[in-house]
């Protein structure tokens, strides 16, 4: 049975192809640029436009199971093309927020919600995974690490638990060859609550240079996250910091439950990472 990663250099789909791969199953691997894809050998390559038919008939030829992003467009055009491909699930990669009572109306939760909903009404069964806070998302940090030894906050106290793309994608993997085990699309989070100061001090241990933390106000975080996304996205981002200032990001056992084992740390994912920082 074939599976199609989509995204499958990305950071979580990456992980998918090699936990699919160790597990035995043949992969399909869709990628925006084959030249670049830098995967293993023999996985083939394929560019599937979640919006450009011509490309998913290609693509989801003989494939029964799917691995999806939760893309800004094309949803729906997707969906009808997997419908008719003979897909048997989707798994997407959704979001955590979708779950949190207090991102209701949220940029970003709102994004997720409704891919959901045009899978919910597409005829092929799908399951969520929905992690909260990656880990990952400190490479944001990465330009200023390099250039200052700086990292710009808002709420630098704010605790948060960021998981690791690995076991994002453990989850998806289990998702994909499992389908109905129990919890997999929970909340999903990392194993320990920490503040974004804690994960800094992480980092430059990891790094093993000084850091230094700058505070940002509310209105200067506004415009520091509107230089890499929309503004209603830099404001949703806004309002999960502040919200998780208020202790309103929770840790979960969703990992555990699913994976049979304790989610990576943050400490890990900040020294395999560390060369991105240096």
């Amino acid at each position: 049975m074939t599976t199609l990663v989509i995204g499958a250099r990305g950071s979580v789909g990456r992980h998918v192809v090699d936990g699919l791969l160790a597990a035995g199953e043949t992969v399909r691997a869709s990628v925006r640029d084959p030249a670049a894809a830098g995967l293993p050998p023999g996985v083939p390559l394929v560019i599937a436009d979640l919006a450009a038919p011509e490309t998913l008939r290609t693509a989801l030829d003989g494939v029964r199971r799917v691995f999806l992003y939760a893309t800004a467009a094309g949803t729906a055009t997707f969906a009808g093309a997997a419908r008719g491909a003979g897909v048997e699930h989707i798994v997407l990669l959704s979001s955590g927020s979708v779950l949190l009572p207090t991102a209701h109306g949220n940029a970003t939760a709102e994004h997720h919600r409704a891919v959901e909903r045009t899978l919910d009404a597409a005829g092929v069964p799908w399951t969520p995974v929905r992690p909260l806070v990656l880990a990952n998302n400190a490479l944001n940090w990465a330009r200023s690490v390099r250039a200052e030894g700086v990292v710009r906050l808002l709420h630098p106290e704010a605790m948060t638990a960021p998981i690791h793309e690995r076991d994002i994608a453990a989850v998806a993997v289990t998702a994909l060859l499992s389908p109905g085990t129990t919890s997999v699309s929970d909340l999903l989070t990392g194993g320990e609550r920490m503040s974004q100061r804690q994960q800094v001090e992480a980092l430059a241990e990891a790094t093993d240079r000084p850091l230094r933390i700058e505070e940002l106000t509310v209105s200067q975080a506004q415009q520091h996250f509107e230089r890499f996304a929309p503004p209603e996205v830099a404001a949703s981002i806004v309002s999960f910091v502040t919200s998780a200032a208020r202790g309103e990001s929770p840790a979960t056992f969703t990992a555990q439950r699913v994976l049979g084992r304790d989610p990576l740390t943050f400490a890990q994912w900040a020294a395999e990472h560390a060369a991105s920082f240096a």
